[in-house]
């Protein structure tokens, strides 16, 4: 228990050089191109997968905003995949780390209002200042707004790296206390080993659940700027 709480979120290192990059594309290898005519169960489970997803995210989109299915469902299974590597026993989460997640959610967003202000300048531009409201109100109203844009990729960054963090404190806290009460009671330690086990198998709804909010946000922003 002396184990430092923070310390499965350290970027791990080897031999002082870290391998945070080698740990983001080790998912990669559990998504195989279809070089079949006919693919295995997996491969078209898969695929059926992707579709559905991509056919709810696309539905409200033109056909400017279609133009980003390959890279809102490349970002859906790479944040998906990550969050899920993370709950295997001595890994590293790289969602966790605020940095990364910003690294993501800024440039997408400012893709996203770029686009808007580049194809559609007046509707962008009003969304500033709705239509009726007071003249007092005016200045106030455009400085709020234009908090509530620059704000948009924190949030998204922030979101994220919250949920993942919290689950995988919690995680750790809870093995922690199962240990210890495996010696003392344990009748006390079935029960926290119970609610560990639930609380895995939450984590892994919300590892795919914040992957799919995180894309739905960039997808909702992409919609208003398209």
């Amino acid at each position: 228990m002396n184990e430092n709480l923070f310390a499965s979120f350290i970027i791990p290192t080897i031999v002082g050089i870290p391998v945070v990059i080698f740990i983001i594309m080790f998912p990669s290898i559990f998504f195989h191109n279809p070089y079949r005519l006919i693919g295995n169960r997996l491969m078209s489970l898969q695929q059926w997968l992707i579709k559905l997803v991509l056919k709810q995210m696309m539905a409200m989109h033109n056909i400017k905003g279609r133009t980003w299915s390959l890279m809102l469902m490349s970002l859906i299974l790479f944040i998906g995949s990550t969050n899920l590597l993370g709950l295997l026993p001595h890994s590293f989460t790289p969602t966790t780390q605020l940095s990364m997640n910003l690294g993501m959610a800024i440039p997408l967003w400012a893709a996203a209002v770029i686009t808007g202000f580049r194809h559609k300048m007046k509707a962008s531009l009003a969304h500033f200042l709705p239509q009726g409201t007071p003249i007092p109100l005016i200045p106030m109203l455009i400085i709020i707004e234009t908090i509530s844009l620059f704000i948009q990729p924190m949030a998204l960054a922030v979101r994220l790296t919250a949920n993942i963090t919290a689950g995988h404190l919690l995680i750790h806290l809870i093995g922690g206390a199962t240990m210890v009460l495996t010696s003392i009671s344990p009748t006390v330690s079935s029960i926290t080993f119970t609610i560990l086990i639930l609380l895995t198998i939450l984590e892994f709804a919300v590892a795919l659940i914040q992957a799919y909010v995180f894309t739905l946000l960039v997808s909702l922003y992409l919609h208003d700027n398209t």
